[in-house]
C-alpha cells in the first residue's frame, strides 16, 4: 500500500474526498507535517493505492483500509480527519473502530442523508461522456479560491492546482462509483455510539459550492457535543487554501485529545494500582 506518512508528535491520518487522490491535499499535509505526524494515502479503488477494494463491501471497504494503514505505520490510536467524502469515510470508522481514535474530525463533510443534486446527479448519468463538462463546471470554485486568498495569489493557487489536478487525473468512473455508494451505506445507528471528541469544520454559508454547509452540520444532529469551527472567507477548499490555518487548528484539536486521552489512561492505571494495593493490604 502506498502510504504518505510525513512530520512527527500527535497522529493524524487524513483522508481524501470523492476524488480519491491524496495529492490534491499536498497543501494540507505539508502543512499539517510541520505540527503534527500526517498520514494519508488515495482511496483503495485508486491504481496508484496499492490497496485492495471489495466493492461488494461498499464504503466499508475505505473503511477497513484505514484501519490497514494503523497496523502498517504502527499507530495504536489517531485523530481522524476527514475531507469532503472522507469525512463520511472517517465518521464510519470511528463507528467501527471507537478503540483506535483519539479525536474526529470533519470538514466541510457529506453527512450519510447525502443524495446528489440535479446538476450532480446529470453527470452521474454518464460520467465519462460529461466528465470535459464537469470540469468545466469546476471553473466556478475560483470564485471561492479568490475570497479565501484575494485575486493575484488565488489566480497563482489556481493554476498551481490545475497543474496538480492534471498530473493526478482522477476517474469520472470511480468518482461516479463512490457517489452511489452513499445510498446503500447504513451507518446512522452506529454513528450514535460514537463518544469521542469531535470537530466538525466548516467554510463561509454561500461559498461551498460542493457541500452545502447545512448539510456539513447534519453531524450537529448525530453529536450536540461536536465543536464547531469556521474557517472563514472559505468554502469547500478551506483545507488547501489556508493550509496552515487549518492545519493549526486540526492539530490542536488533535493534540488536545491525545493530552486528554493521556491522562485518562494514568488516572485508570492509577486508580488499578490503589485497588490492587488494597486488595493485598486486605489479605
Amino acid at each position: 500500500m502506498n502510504i504518505i506518512d510525513r512530520g512527527s508528535g500527535t497522529p493524524v491520518v487524513l483522508i481524501p474526498g470523492a476524488q480519491g487522490r491524496w495529492e490534491w491535499m499536498y497543501q494540507a499535509v505539508d502543512a499539517l507535517a510541520k505540527r503534527c505526524r500526517v498520514i494519508t494515502f488515495s482511496l483503495a479503488d485508486e491504481p496508484t493505492s496499492g490497496a485492495s477494494f471489495d466493492e461488494s463491501a461498499g464504503i466499508w471497504s475505505y473503511v477497513q483500509q484505514i484501519d490497514e494503514v494503523l497496523e502498517r505505520t504502527g499507530v495504536r490510536q489517531a485523530t481522524i480527519c476527514g475531507v469532503s467524502y472522507g469525512g463520511l469515510i472517517a465518521a464510519s470508522f470511528a463507528a467501527r473502530h471507537p478503540d483506535k481514535v483519539s479525536a474526529l474530525v470533519l470538514v466541510s463533510a457529506i453527512p450519510p442523508s447525502w443524495r446528489p443534486d440535479a446538476r450532480q446527479s446529470f453527470f452521474l448519468r454518464a460520467p465519462v461522456l460529461f466528465s470535459p463538462l464537469f470540469c468545466i463546471a469546476s471553473v466556478r470554485m475560483c470564485r471561492e479560491i479568490f475570497a479565501a486568498r484575494g485575486t493575484l495569489s488565488g489566480a497563482v493557487f489556481a493554476v498551481r492546482q490545475a497543474g496538480t489536478v492534471l498530473a493526478n487525473m482522477f476517474s469520472p468512473r470511480l468518482i461516479a462509483r463512490r457517489a452511489r455508494l452513499v445510498a446503500s451505506h447504513e451507518v446512522d445507528r452506529e454513528l450514535a455510539h460514537v463518544r469521542c471528541p469531535v470537530l466538525v469544520v466548516t467554510g463561509d454559508p454561500g461559498h461551498d459550492l460542493v457541500v452545502p454547509v447545512e448539510l456539513t452540520r447534519d453531524y450537529h444532529r448525530i453529536w450536540p457535543h461536536a465543536t464547531r469551527a469556521v474557517l472563514s472567507r472559505t468554502g469547500h477548499l478551506g483545507s488547501i487554501t489556508k493550509a496552515d490555518e487549518f492545519a493549526r487548528l486540526i492539530a490542536s484539536f488533535a493534540d488536545q485529545a491525545d493530552q486528554r486521552d493521556g491522562a485518562d489512561q494514568n488516572a485508570n492505571r492509577t486508580s488499578t494500582g490503589r485497588r490492587a494495593s488494597g486488595g493485598i493490604g486486605a489479605g
